[in-house]
């Protein structure tokens, strides 16, 4: 089983992407959220179904996740035994951290693959109990990436 349990984009109308998302594919959706990291306010959704889940995120151009001006493929997620580690796996690998949310208080970071024009996102395995009740309440366990 994949440690890989949702995609991302990022949009400027959630509620539009939400909508059409819906119309096209049967995609249904929790409520949306307000959040901020740093001085970055948002608003995050994520599908019922999964995993895997879709994540929608709106924000103001700039922040963690860039230009938000036009729709976009963001991230692919990963859960991850180790975010230290995984993050010095990547950036090892030639993928440069793009943004950690550890420095906010939050135990994730981008790491920039350009050759799919996105980033990897790993979370670390403990945030999934607070995910799981948030986003996929009776949800199972999802696996990490065990890292070395």
């Amino acid at each position: 089983m994949s440690a890989y349990y949702h995609v991302c984009f990022t949009v400027p109308d959630l509620q539009a992407a939400m909508r059409d998302l819906s119309s096209a594919a049967a995609v249904t959706w929790h409520d949306p959220r307000d959040g901020r990291i740093g001085d970055w306010d948002y608003r995050i959704v994520f599908s019922t179904d999964g995993p895997a889940f879709i994540e929608l995120i709106e924000a103001a151009p700039g922040g963690p996740w860039g230009d938000t001006s036009r729709p976009r493929f963001h991230h692919l997620g990963f859960w991850t035994s180790d975010l230290v580690a995984g993050a010095e796996r990547l950036a090892t690998a030639g993928f440069p951290e793009s943004f950690s949310g550890c420095p906010y208080g939050r135990q994730f970071a981008y790491h920039r693959l350009d050759s799919i024009g996105a980033d990897i996102e790993l979370v670390d395995m403990r945030q999934q109990a607070a995910f799981l009740q948030t986003w996929h309440p009776g949800g199972l366990s999802m696996p990490p990436i065990e890292e070395a």
